[in-house]
């Protein structure tokens, strides 16, 4: 059987989602699976696959907006700004297979045939995407007509999902980037939180039948019509291309960009001159952004990375590295621009892998 084609590009954003081999779309919904048929038996499965997921968002520099894992399927959503959605997945699905075959004693497959993975349309979509999954604690059977209080109460506390620490149920997750949902559902300063819980359990009233039209108008994609269009004409002109309908991408080999192109980069998007990456700083985030943007862009080590930025060591790189998550998750202004860096090298990397 041909493997299904996946598009990828820089920037793209996609729902990916999977279910236990044997099971059945239309049981989905079911709680009663006996324990070969569920793809997280107890907790420990379930904490395994978010650590594995955490490991790697952040090895493959992967933007997760959102997660849902229910017993026998999982709901992600996030954005590939280097074109590697296939890379990522399969990384993330082999170690939590190997895991699980090992932990209860069996082997092969554990999802029901290849995950999938839509891309999806920015704006409205993406928001009314992320109250979708993030409602399938209680869009099962057993609570689907329970009293709305009880359901609300479930679904803000479910600890298998990144709704709770959205809403501040629970502490933020250094791995989800909560921000661009939040900015997008809008709001008063300061009331981003209640916000866009307002908007999820929203849903629980209304009946989005316009939404679950277009998650069904299309199997590899979500978005607008012309949206749904663009994405049918890639995927047969690649389909055309490559002769058979294997995982194609509009993405090459990455290609380590210049040094000085990087550091440029990141100092018009900061604000400050080249030179301000090689002055030391007191608390100051210029270095960690630089040290990262060199081995993520421009394939350095930590040592090259020091020689650079004149930092001294690469165990002293490693360190600005590992504190830059926190600088982030500390300044709203530091991340928006982090993105926009992020954001830009991608698509050099991709104009000049293309030509």
């Amino acid at each position: 059987m041909a493997r299904q084609l996946r598009l990828e590009y820089a920037g793209a954003i996609y729902h990916v989602s999977g279910r236990m081999v044997g099971d059945h779309p239309s049981a989905l919904a079911s709680t009663n699976w006996p324990p070969e048929k569920r793809l997280f038996r107890d907790d420990a499965d379930h904490w395994r696959f978010i650590d594995r997921l955490a490991e790697r968002v952040e090895q493959h520099h992967i933007r997760l907006y959102l997660f849902v894992l229910m017993t026998n399927h999982f709901h992600l959503v996030f954005e590939t700004p280097e074109a590697n959605c296939s890379t990522f997945m399969q990384s993330l699905l082999t170690a939590y297979t190997v895991y699980y075959n090992l932990r209860h004693h069996r082997h092969g497959h554990l999802l029901d045939g290849r995950y999938k993975a839509k891309l999806v349309d920015s704006d409205a979509y993406l928001l009314a995407l992320s109250r979708y999954v993030h409602m399938n604690p209680i869009n099962v059977e057993a609570w689907k007509h329970k009293p709305i209080e009880e359901r609300i109460r479930y679904l803000r506390y479910y600890p298998w999902s990144s709704y709770p620490s959205y809403i501040g149920r629970r502490k933020a997750l250094e791995f989800v980037e909560y921000e661009p949902m939040r900015a997008e559902v809008g709001g008063a300063k300061g009331q981003e939180k209640s916000t866009y819980r307002k908007f999820v359990e929203s849903g629980m009233a209304e009946d989005d039948e316009d939404f679950r039209t277009v998650m069904r108008a299309s199997p590899r994609s979500i978005g607008a019509e012309a949206f749904r269009a663009w994405v049918d004409e890639r995927y047969e002109e690649l389909l055309i291309h490559h002769n058979t309908p294997e995982d194609v991408s509009f993405r090459h080999t990455a290609t380590p960009l210049p040094a000085d192109l990087i550091l440029r980069t990141a100092a018009e998007q900061l604000g400050v001159d080249v030179d301000d990456f090689l002055k030391r700083g007191r608390n100051s985030p210029l270095r960690a952004v630089a040290a990262t943007m060199l081995i993520r862009f421009g394939g350095y080590t930590q040592r090259q990375a020091a020689e650079a930025l004149r930092i001294g060591t690469g165990g002293a790189v490693s360190v600005q590295v590992r504190r830059l998550p926190d600088l982030l998750s500390k300044d709203r202004t530091l991340r928006r621009r982090m993105k926009r860096i992020e954001t830009e090298l991608a698509a050099v990397r991709h104009s000049d892998s293309s030509t």
